[in-house]
């Protein structure tokens, strides 16, 4: 019976904390579904008009629908991006000036790599979109190259500073007006990992061969085989 103790308290040690990460991940999917459904909520709201949004706040207005009306002025950047099927490309950040005089940032969405140098000039547009401020970049993101113009990350304050709009920026969802080849890409939760699941997954699956190989060292020491 001594011989079996040992065994049996780091085989039930193991299966418990393997199954007590199983269900933990279970809660933080849970959590996660309720965030990603919440996020969901938000962007699909009903869009309410840039000029009553007089001073954006990240935390409070992430995701808030706008509409607006008003033209780009030809200043651009070009983020490095790519698309699922298509291959390399550009995000186009577009300087947009409201019809009330505001400049912002507006994100217009995918060109493939052959219409980097395609004249895109100012264009009158009617833009339904999300405020967004992406967190693209992280500390192993280049500067943008002073050589190509190519930004790396979508990142806002730099970007408005470059370009001299508002720290603010609009991510098109639908626009009236001439798309000159560029695909929109809305704003939606695809992008946010969830993988709570397959982890839980994991760890429950670890637990059960934990248990199994527990059983077979037990049934070998009482076989005396060990």
């Amino acid at each position: 019976m001594r011989r079996i103790v040992f065994p049996l308290i780091l085989g039930l040690g193991g299966i418990a904390i393997l199954m007590s990460l199983g269900f933990w991940q279970l809660r933080r999917l849970e959590w996660k579904e309720t965030m990603l459904a919440d996020i969901a909520a938000r962007i699909d709201a009903a869009p309410v008009t840039l000029a009553d949004v007089a001073a954006p706040d990240r935390d409070r207005d992430l995701y808030l629908p706008v509409t607006l009306t008003g033209h780009t002025t030809g200043q651009e950047a070009l983020v490095l991006s790519g698309q699922k099927n298509v291959g390399a490309g550009y995000e186009v950040i577009a300087v947009f000036e409201t019809d009330g005089g505001r400049r912002i940032l507006l994100d217009r969405g995918f060109i493939r790599e052959e219409a980097r140098a395609t004249p895109r000039p100012p264009v009158d547009l009617n833009v339904t979109g999300n405020l967004h401020w992406p967190q693209d970049a992280d500390a192993y993101t280049p500067p943008p190259d002073p050589a190509t113009g190519l930004w790396f990350a979508r990142d806002v304050a730099a970007m408005s500073a470059t370009l001299g709009t508002e720290p603010l920026m609009v991510v098109i969802r639908t626009a009236e007006g001439a798309a000159q080849g560029i695909e929109p890409r809305p704003v939606d939760t695809s992008g946010i990992v969830n993988d709570h699941l397959e982890y839980a997954i994991t760890w429950f699956s670890l637990a059960g061969v934990w248990a199994g190989m527990t059983l077979y060292l037990l049934w070998r020491i009482r076989r005396r085989t060990i």
